[in-house]
C-alpha cells in the first residue's frame, strides 16, 4: 500500500512505468487523479500541474493520445469541481441557518457576496494554483455561488488548465533542460500565477482600509 501511494504521489516522475504497465487504462488512472485532486478536499496533495505537463510530453512521443487524454481529463476536472461544489453547497445552508461558535457568519456572508461578484475569476485562476484549486469550488458551494455561474467558469478554468499544460508539455516537455529542472519551472509558474492574484487582493484590502482611516 505504501508503495502504491508513493507511485501515485510521484506519478509525474514515474508516468513512463505506468504507461508501460497499464496501457490504455492510464487514461482512467490520470482521470481519477485529476478528479481526486479537484473533487476531494482531503486530497490536495495529489500531483496536478507537473503531471499534466509530463503527460503532454508523452503525447508528443506517441505514447499517449493528447487529444483523447485532454478531453477525458477536462471532463474529470469539471466533474471534480462539481462534486466539491456540491458538498460545499450541501453544508452551506446548515452553516447559514445555525449558530456555530467556531464559525463567523458575518465572514461567511461577506464570502458569499465576494463570490457573487468575483467568484468567476476565482474559480478560473484557482485552477493554476495548487491547494487553491482544491478548496475554491468547496468554498464557492458554501458561499452559495449560483450553479450556472459556477459551471460556466468551472468549464472555462478546466479547459484552460488541462489544455494549456498538456500543450506546453507536448511542445516543450521533451527539451532536456526543461526535463532536468521541471520542479523549479513548476514553482516559477505557480508563483507567476499567484503573485498577481495576491497583489490584487492586497490592493483591494488597502483601498478599503484607506477610506475607513480617513
Amino acid at each position: 500500500m505504501a508503495e502504491f501511494f508513493h507511485l501515485v504521489l510521484n506519478i509525474d516522475q514515474s508516468l513512463g512505468i505506468w504507461v508501460a504497465q497499464y496501457g490504455a487504462w492510464i487514461y482512467l488512472i490520470l482521470a481519477l487523479i485529476i478528479f481526486g485532486e479537484t473533487g476531494l478536499v482531503v486530497l490536495p496533495f495529489l500531483p496536478g500541474d507537473s503531471l499534466l505537463f509530463i503527460a503532454g510530453a508523452f503525447g508528443a512521443t506517441g505514447h499517449l493520445d493528447p487529444v483523447l487524454m485532454g478531453g477525458i481529463l477536462i471532463v474529470a476536472a469539471i466533474l471534480g469541481n462539481t462534486v466539491n461544489y456540491s458538498v460545499g453547497r450541501f453544508i452551506g445552508p446548515k452553516v447559514f441557518s445555525h449558530d456555530y461558535r467556531f464559525l463567523d457568519r458575518k465572514a461567511l456572508l461577506k464570502t458569499h457576496a465576494f463570490y457573487e461578484k468575483h467568484g468567476g475569476k476565482t474559480i478560473v485562476l484557482s485552477r493554476f494554483l495548487p491547494l487553491f484549486r482544491t478548496f475554491a469550488p468547496f468554498v464557492a458551494g458554501v458561499a452559495g455561488m449560483r450553479l450556472v455561474m459556477f459551471q460556466v467558469y468551472n468549464a472555462i478554468g478546466a479547459i484552460a488548465w488541462i489544455a494549456g499544460l498538456i500543450t506546453l508539455g507536448y511542445f516543450f516537455g521533451n527539451v532536456p533542460i526543461i526535463k532536468e529542472h521541471l520542479n523549479t519551472i513548476v514553482l516559477i509558474g505557480v508563483g507567476a500565477a499567484a503573485i498577481p492574484a495576491l497583489a490584487g487582493v492586497l490592493w483591494k484590502l488597502l483601498r478599503r482600509k484607506t477610506p475607513d482611516q480617513a
